[in-house]
């Protein structure tokens, strides 16, 4: 027997005055408001229960409720809950940017710390920018990013982003220029992924070609692909991009917003895929959701052109929030979590039992991928009437919505990434609860 079907989140706001309505979401019927939660959990203001798959949006990684960081931002906001920034920074970011480092790959040796992941990708571009004109070559202004890629909400790193739905906004970054995934190829061509992958790269050395090397400053790239349904790269491409960004004199940049932190399995998409970059993007649960915090991780590569005066001061400004206390503290409590729950062999552990379940429940409706505690699942296609609006993907995430169960669903994929303080339990349930969605929107398996 399936789980029960919830009733509608949107009775959630009754009661309340919305005239004023605070508009971070567009306001619909799926739109729900949290009142609280614990562990892996949230309950909305009617007292229902949802089950959290997605961590928020790969975020709370430590789950809701984690005492030591609560009390670690607690005890930091008596003692220095902000400092000038103008004028000096504090222990807590030092002792962050420290540590951040130490957990990353080298050769990254430097950290600058933002608010948030757009940030991160914006202090990137300037970063690879400034990086080619202190090495006299103020031509590279170009950047290369992916079709379908999503690197943030902000001008610059909107300019990334390669889906038709920027353009709202009118022009762009100047010099944003895009690839083709290997992901993308596959679907066009029915390519191998190996294939795939190696044709990728070939397009990308042409496009190089064509838009002249010494143009082109940096590649960004998500090594999973969260917008076309957590698109693991094929072996061998993101070493293959490291290569070829050498060759050309171009820096590579990874947005390891959603990869980052023990997701995949490894501190870092770079450690699990091999391939270092020069700049490194982080964020979402570097904090475990407690606080906004993101960074990018510098190489000794980049890092010596921030050793002159001019350049560091031009590269210093940032926004008032940066290296905030509060969150720097929330950080170096997650950091330490990280260590004492040995995250590696937790997240490897949990995903073994997950990806047999998930593998079980599709059952032939969708195709799974995965990297750590990270899946992104492509659906194969229901009746004309399951998708509507948003596609199939859209259409399952909502029927996990009514069930109780938060992922995320667009076009024909849904993604999961549950905490890593998940329980075997917590993921059974997820499991079950999709597989019910899953029978509601494309139909039962016999």
């Amino acid at each position: 027997m399936p789980p029960a079907v919830q009733t509608d989140p949107a009775s959630s706001w009754t009661g309340l005055d919305t005239s004023a309505f605070c508009f971070e979401s567009p306001r619909t019927p799926d739109t729900i408001l949290f009142e609280s939660a614990q562990g892996v959990r949230l309950a909305d203001t009617a007292g229902r229960e949802y089950l959290d798959g997605v961590s928020g949006i790969f975020v709370t990684c430590f789950g809701y409720g984690s005492r030591p960081i609560v009390e670690a931002i607690t005890e930091q906001l008596h003692r220095l809950p902000f400092n000038p920034p103008l004028h000096g920074t504090s222990r807590a970011a030092v002792e962050l940017a420290t540590q951040l480092v130490q957990l990353a790959p080298a050769p990254l040796s430097l950290a600058k710390l933002v608010n948030g992941g757009s940030e991160s990708v914006e202090a990137a571009l300037r970063l690879a920018r400034l990086y080619h004109r202190e090495r006299g070559e103020p031509g590279r202004y170009k950047v290369l990013s992916c079709y379908h890629g999503y690197h943030g909400a902000t001008y610059g790193s909107l300019a990334m982003t390669g889906r038709p739905d920027t353009t709202r906004f009118g022009p762009g970054l100047t010099g944003a220029v895009r690839v083709w995934t290997p992901h993308s190829l596959a679907r066009l061509s029915g390519l191998g992924p190996e294939e795939a992958g190696q044709t990728a790269l070939a397009l990308i050395e042409r496009t190089i070609e064509a838009e002249a090397p010494a143009a082109i400053a940096a590649l960004v790239v998500e090594p999973v692909v969260h917008l076309l349904g957590m698109a693991v790269p094929p072996p061998g491409f993101l070493p293959g991009l490291r290569r070829l960004c050498d060759r050309y004199g171009i820096l590579l940049v990874f947005d390891e917003i959603v990869t980052g932190f023990g997701r995949t399995g490894q501190a870092f998409a770079a450690d699990t895929f091999q391939a270092v970059p020069d700049l490194l993007c982080v964020g979402k649960g570097i904090s475990g959701g407690y606080a906004p915090l993101a960074a990018v991780l510098i190489s000794e590569r980049v890092a010596p052109v921030l050793a002159t005066g001019a350049a560091s001061y031009a590269f210093a400004p940032s926004h008032t929030y940066a290296a905030n206390p509060v969150s720097a503290a929330a950080g170096l409590a997650a950091l330490r979590l990280y260590r004492e729950l040995d995250v590696p062999t937790r997240v490897t552990r949990l995903s073994g039992h997950l990806t047999i379940l998930l593998e079980s429940t599709l059952r032939g409706r969708g195709v799974l991928r995965s990297a750590g505690l990270l899946y992104g699942i492509t659906l194969t296609a229901g009746p004309p009437a399951a998708g509507g609006e948003g596609g199939v993907g859209q259409a399952v995430a909502r029927a996990c919505l009514r069930r109780g169960l938060i992922i995320r669903g667009e076009d024909d994929w849904v993604v999961l990434a549950p905490a890593y303080v998940s329980t075997e339990a917590d993921l059974d349930r997820i499991a079950a609860l999709l597989g019910a969605a899953l029978d509601e929107v494309l139909g039962e398996v016999p």
